[in-house]
């Protein structure tokens, strides 16, 4: 660049200026460029562009050194000659391990004593999803019991956890880390994703790093509900979202007022905020006049939850409970959680009479009346054992204990809601009912020499210590009194995505095109280019609006993502206007609701910037709280290259 150097005089009413442009720059300069992230396998050219700024800088030498999951095809080494002062390219050839990390990119050029260097750093990361494979068993007391395994997914991504327990096994591992590597973002992900957490030190015994990070995960969680609460005090779905969420709001309260029982210290203002909204919010209520009885019934369960949280809080709006008791369109999953409200304002009859000759068997809902409360029968089962425990109905708790275990155990599909609330009944049942005594059992990973586990707490995780993917062997022993609970998972990434397209209540469909609309093929791109890629989606049921839906499309290395909400170009136009989307280096989330029939359409500009070869990942669009919609795209290997080639 340059400097300009400017000088102002005065001298007795008279004035002078003058100023001098100065460039800065050194005689020999080099600068390199590469994409924000790569992709195991992928392939990509480094461009080097070399700067000779001074007559004397004539052979320039240029070596490239690399680190992490990268290396080099053929030279590292290539020479250049100037004639003149200028600026000249070279590439060289780079590819990546079937590994993950963080690749580290030097360029050193060198003529005579000049000398210039550059550096990259860039994440190399796999965008597919995970791979969980899992074996359970129990283990009788004094029995052994040996697992030979091998690891999923490609080097770098593996994980192994042995998980032991002395109470119904509820799959802690695997399901805590699928809350916490969820890829959305709303008030109730958001919330999920932290509030296990809060009571895992209740049931596990946690090492220093593990309480560390999980007590900066529940921090981080309390600052970015900051981004979602309202003027009004109630929180949005999404970030700066006009409207105030119920469920959202009752939900992200709870884990307020759970996280500062257990010692967290608040955000200032959030939780009075909160508490205004809530308390005003309950002393107004009315069902509504919706026409839908799914709506009327999801509004009475909202109303339900909103009075819980305020017990909770100390703050019990006892006009309003009583008047929602009397209710005659109560239903039995509104009154399991309205006499968890009077239980914890210390009326606890009241909460028998309640739900006196209710089946803990709850009536089977709809999908419309499940996603105005993001739920599933699994959670409200879980918010009945909450009742349980608060009721110290042991022998019930213990029988919705059993059934919600069977689900966390299993294959199940569950929503980030589902997920969360039952993991977070279970930790309370733990810590009000579990045994105490102690769970005694021996372990070796790998013909190590066995190591002793002692704990009064019911569940206990090893971790397998999984290096370079290599193959592996356990073994326990039960040296407790009781049965134990034994779960082997391993979690991995796959090189690539499902190779697959399938549509389940779901149409979707994906075009590339030019600038002008005309559809174009990909799988191969001259650099530069410019193109769009089109969705369309349909909702093909005659009856249902879905509602939360999310789709998903991560890009390929060498494609650069423009953000049209910077602008009004013919992308931003002749589309549909997303609820939510948020736009990152290499993928863009979108969120949105379909009517029946109705199809949305969303565009994204995007640009062919870097010379290679890389994987177009799968694109997913699902409803985020129910599996039995979705449709995805299968993952293709793309190129771009030089113009004419």
């Amino acid at each position: 660049g340059s400097v300009r150097t400017m000088v102002v005089a005065s001298y007795n009413g008279a004035y002078g200026n003058t100023d001098q442009t100065t460039p800065v720059r050194k005689p020999l300069m080099v600068l390199a460029t590469l994409p924000r992230v790569l992709g195991p396998t992928e392939q990509v050219k480094l461009p080097v562009t070399v700067f000779a700024m001074e007559d004397h800088v004539k052979d320039v030498d240029v070596e490239v050194k690399v680190s992490g999951p990268v290396k080099l095809v053929g030279s590292q080494k290539q020479s250049i000659t100037f004639s003149k002062t200028g600026d000249k390219v070279l590439n060289f050839d780079m590819e990546v391990l079937a590994d993950i990390g963080v690749a580290k990119v030097q360029v050193i050029a060198t003529s005579g004593k000049e000398r210039s260097t550059t550096e990259i750093e860039l994440n190399v990361r796999n965008p597919n999803p995970p791979v969980v494979e899992f074996t359970d068993i129990t283990v009788q007391p004094g029995d052994y019991w040996n697992m030979d395994y091998t690891p999923v997914g490609i080097k770098g991504t593996n994980t192994g956890v042995l998980e032991v327990a002395n109470m119904p096994p509820i799959d802690l591992g695997r399901r805590l880390r699928y809350l916490i590597s969820y890829p959305h973002g709303c008030i109730e992900q958001t919330t999920s994703a932290v509030f296990p957490q809060l009571f895992l030190g209740s049931i596990m015994k946690l090492s220093e790093d593990e309480k560390m990070r999980t007590s900066e995960n529940v921090k981080a969680g309390l600052n970015k509900l900051r981004k979602f609460q309202r003027s009004d005090g109630g929180f949005s779905y999404w970030p700066g979202s006009g409207e105030t969420n119920a469920w959202g709001t009752n939900y992200a309260g709870h884990f307020l007022i759970m996280a500062e029982k257990v010692g967290y210290t608040l955000p200032i203002g959030l939780k009075a905020n909160w508490l205004r909204y809530q308390s005003s919010t309950a002393r107004n209520w009315t069902v509504g006049s919706s026409s839908y009885e799914y709506e009327r019934h999801s509004r009475i369960l909202e109303q339900a939850y909103r009075l819980y949280t305020l017990a909770l809080a100390g703050e019990a709006e006892l006009g309003a409970m009583n008047r929602l008791k009397e209710d005659t369109a109560l239903t039995p999953e509104a009154k399991f959680r309205l006499a968890a409200a009077y239980a914890l304002a210390g009326k606890k009859d009241v909460a028998r009479s309640l739900i006196s000759g209710l089946d803990l068997n709850l009536p089977k809902r709809s999908y419309s009346y499940y996603s105005y409360c993001y739920g599933s029968m699994v959670r409200d089962q879980a918010m009945v054992l909450e009742t349980m425990i608060l009721l110290e109905d042991n022998t019930n708790a213990f029988k919705l204990l059993k059934e919600i275990s069977e689900k966390l155990n299993s294959e199940y599909w569950m929503s980030t809601q589902t997920t969360a609330y039952a993991l977070l009944a279970a930790s309370q049942y733990a810590k009000n009912f579990a045994a105490s005594g102690a769970m005694t059992y021996s372990y070796s990973i790998n013909g190590s020499s066995d190591k002793k586990i002692s704990s009064t707490l019911p569940v206990s995780q090893v971790d397998l210590g999984i290096k370079n993917a290599e193959p592996g062997k356990v073994r326990i022993k039960n040296e407790s009194n009781g049965i134990l609970y034994v779960k082997v998972t391993l979690e991995g990434v796959p090189a690539t995505g499902d190779t697959e397209s399938k549509d389940e209540n779901l149409s979707m469909s994906i075009r590339y095109v030019d600038m002008d609309g005309n559809t174009i093929d990909v799988s191969k791109l001259d650099q530069g280019t410019d193109f769009m890629a089109v969705v369309q989606v349909t909702n093909p049921s005659s009856s249902l609006t879905y509602r939360d839906m999310a789709l998903s499309q991560i890009f390929p290395s060498g494609w650069e993502i423009h953000n049209s909400r910077m602008d009004s170009g013919p992308s931003a136009q002749k589309q549909d206007v997303p609820v939510y989307q948020d736009i990152r280096d290499d993928r863009v989330y979108t969120y949105f609701n379909i009517y029946r029939g109705n199809t949305k359409t969303y565009k994204i500009k995007l640009n062919a910037a870097y010379l290679g070869k890389f994987y177009l990942p799968t694109v997913y669009c699902e409803a985020m709280y129910d599996n039995t919609i979705s449709s995805r795209k299968a993952g293709k290997w793309v190129e771009v290259v030089k113009a004419g080639e």
